[in-house]
């Protein structure tokens, strides 16, 4: 917004903040524990509570309905996205890719270990393409049928997908992440990674030996081999098996690999899908373009079939998206009051210790995810509202962009309204609160960090010249509006740049 339709604009007093933020999680939280309503009519109703309040900050209603629908263009990309996994998903069905995987997973993976081989495989998937959306919308989903089927939870199930690809997201070079945390940070990205292996590999290995426990009550006796004979039997009999349903995710992987941009590349392993479905799988044209608009559907009468394959198409995403749109609209909204700002202001000059800057940040980190819809926003607010804090306490970029990733990355699956989210759970087909339990990696790794800020082990101080520029270009005018501030137009820059790119991470 410009500086001219600011001019009869207030700022928040630290009360009013507050009390916008409190009626937010009110409305979300009774609406969600009493009511049981669904999380977008929650959403919808929290952006009309806050349009009175920003009015009576000086906002027009024009003024407040730009700040939402700008927010709110965001969610365009990973929107298309989502209508494109939900499309690849029902494709892949009907190629027989995921057929076919689950039918040689459930022959090849030792049942008490499943959960430690989808944790490790998935780690590295995402170091080697460096996407999380990409490991869970391929490796995921398949890795999913091969647990139902063998009587693993789905919850279980979903939380070691999503700790394994977010693990490999991280410590790959080739995430988007990965590379913007250290830019708003002003770090460098090798020596971030390095940083992140003193938080992320310890949290890995116990989350390792978490789920290595958990598979063990899972042995091959208690498998409900009728069921499983059932269900392979059906897979042998309906698809055509082999390596030719897997050219698909051969396809698409090599694309992600190549660095190639999200949307097209899904797009392509969705018609190659497609194409092995008519020529492979005997499904006519038209029978394909009804498949990918509804979904796979079919009546075998055998339930976990039918659980298994009923997946898929454009319209299963659509609630997704919805909530997707108004999360990010209501965060825009928040954002332009000045909210976020106004609050840490409040708290700012009294933090001294590395102890409780790595908890400030930690905190930030969480608020901004939940305000904002995503990994992205969260990334770029704690950065440039934190990093004064960090330069006055003499410690290196690397301290401030490890936190950021340990919760706002890690974080961004956990939350029913981000962009991580609403991926995971369309993805994998269970909701957030299904797997939130069991994605160990994402609530040991942010404890580890806060150990290292009271302890002080790992945090890196500055010396010299260094720290010294950094402190001239990082002032504690943190309630300024984020693009007036010294040193921080790279970081705008950065962003605008990102922001015309897929948000795929």
């Amino acid at each position: 917004m410009d500086s001219d339709d600011r001019r009869n604009i207030s700022k928040p007093s630290f009360r009013y903040a507050l009390s916008m933020l409190l009626v937010v999680i009110a409305i979300i939280s009774v609406g969600l524990v009493a009511f049981e309503a669904p999380i977008q009519i929650l959403m919808f109703i929290s952006i009309l509570a806050i349009i009175p309040f920003m009015m009576g900050l000086g906002f027009t209603y024009k003024q407040v309905e730009k700040s939402m629908t700008r927010s709110m263009s965001r969610a365009l990309q990973p929107g298309l996205i989502l209508l494109t996994v939900g499309i690849l998903i029902g494709a892949w069905m009907a190629s027989g890719t995921v057929p076919t995987l689950v039918y040689y997973g459930i022959n090849a993976i030792s049942p008490q270990f499943f959960l430690l081989t989808a944790l490790i495989f998935c780690s590295l998937v995402s170091l080697a393409i460096g996407s999380a959306w990409g490991t869970i919308g391929t490796a995921g989903i398949a890795l999913m049928g091969v647990g139902a089927t063998i009587g693993v939870p789905a919850g279980m199930t979903a939380g070691a997908i999503v700790s394994g690809a977010y693990f490999g997201d991280k410590m790959s070079p080739l995430s988007d992440t990965t590379n913007l945390t250290p830019t708003v940070t002003g770090g460098e990205l090798f020596t971030h990674i390095k940083h992140l292996l003193w938080t992320t590999v310890p949290a890995y290995i116990i989350s390792a030996a978490i789920f290595t426990f958990l598979g063990l009550r899972y042995q091959a006796s208690s498998v409900n081999a009728e069921s499983v004979n059932q269900l392979t039997g059906y897979l042998a009999k309906h698809f055509n098996l082999g390596l030719v349903p897997l050219i698909p995710m051969i396809v698409l992987v090599t694309l992600l690999v190549l660095k190639k941009p999200a949307l097209p590349a899904i797009f392509i392993g969705t018609a190659v899908g497609g194409l092995v479905a008519v020529f492979y799988q005997g499904f006519t044209f038209s029978g394909i373009i009804g498949l990918f608009y509804n979904g796979y559907t079919l009546e075998s009468g055998i339930e976990m079939v039918d659980n298994l394959l009923m997946r898929g198409g454009l319209t299963s995403m659509l609630p997704l998206i919805v909530l997707f749109l108004f999360a990010l609209g209501l965060g825009g909204m928040l954002s332009e009051a000045g909210v976020l700002e106004t609050l840490i202001a409040s708290f700012a000059e009294k933090i001294q210790s590395t102890g409780m800057t790595v908890f400030a940040t930690i905190l930030v980190s969480y608020s901004t995810l939940a305000i904002g819809g995503s990994i992205y926003f969260s990334t770029v607010m704690t950065g440039t509202l934190m990093r004064p804090i960090y330069d006055r306490l003499n410690l290196e970029p690397e301290n401030l962009s490890r936190v950021i990733e340990d919760t706002a990355t890690q974080g961004g699956p956990l939350v029913p309204w981000t962009g991580a989210g609403i991926f995971a759970a369309g993805a994998l087909g269970v909701p957030v609160s299904t797997y939130l339990p069991f994605c160990f990696l994402a609530f040991i790794t942010p404890l580890v960090s806060l150990f290292y800020g009271v302890t002080g082990l790992t945090m890196t101080e500055s010396k010299g010249e260094k720290n010294q520029q950094r402190k001239k270009i990082s002032t504690n005018n943190i309630g300024k509006n984020l693009t007036t501030k010294p040193g921080n137009k790279a970081v705008t820059d950065y962003v605008n740049a990102w922001s015309r790119k897929d948000l795929y991470s």
